[in-house]
């Protein structure tokens, strides 16, 4: 015996205890508090793998110094496009003019829906630009539903050809439902104008 046992009553085993119970608890605790923050990140995160629920992109080779507008209209709206750049449905993203003032060497122009309303989409493309001549301009068009899935889906995709200035061609007119499906028999590219026909263009 050390002369030290005399005075060890099992003191010491009891607050290690208490010392360690209540780390453990001060972690548990934390851990509940920051869930809700992880919870909300990850919800954000997800959000933004495909933003909007009816995305309609265009592309057009980046080695051509040419000015393409894209143009949509939901059911019972106006069209969104370059000089009306938003609406209570649609949005434009951004108005890309070739390789004139742009960051990347991409032409690419993208809108995108709050909500999906049911009915009649126009797509449509349509070039702004002087078009030197004989160049023609392959416009490639894809539309994009985030409905009742957790991710967008591919619908539609089409490539046009534009060889003039105010040429506008239109993509597809469809319908889809109010969960975004396509409506069976409703795909078409029957001719409807949203900008030539609709508003003359104005000066970007």
């Amino acid at each position: 015996m050390t002369p030290f046992d005399e005075f060890d009553d099992g003191t010491t085993d009891t607050v290690f205890r208490d010392v360690i119970l209540l780390t453990l608890v001060g972690f548990v605790a934390m851990v509940i508090m920051l869930l809700p923050h992880i919870q909300k990140k990850k919800e954000e995160a997800e959000d933004q793998k495909a933003p909007g629920n009816v995305i309609v992109e265009m592309h057009w080779p980046s080695n051509m110094y040419v000015d393409v507008d894209l143009w949509v209209r939901a059911p019972r709206s106006t069209p969104v496009g370059f000089w009306n750049q938003g609406n209570d449905i649609f949005n434009l993203l951004r108005d890309d003019l070739g390789l004139e003032g742009d960051a990347t060497n991409e032409n690419y122009e993208i809108s995108y829906s709050r909500g999906i309303r049911p009915g009649e989409y126009v797509v449509n493309v349509h070039m702004y630009g002087v078009v030197p001549t004989g160049l023609v301009v392959p416009v490639k068009v894809v539309v994009s539903v985030r409905g009742k899935y957790d991710s967008a889906r591919q619908i539609l995709q089409t490539t046009l050809e534009l060889r003039e200035r105010n040429q506008e061609e239109t993509a597809f007119r469809f319908r889809l439902t109010g969960e975004g499906d396509l409506v069976e028999g409703s795909v078409s590219t029957l001719r409807r104008p949203l900008i030539t026909g609709y508003h003359e263009p104005q000066e970007k």
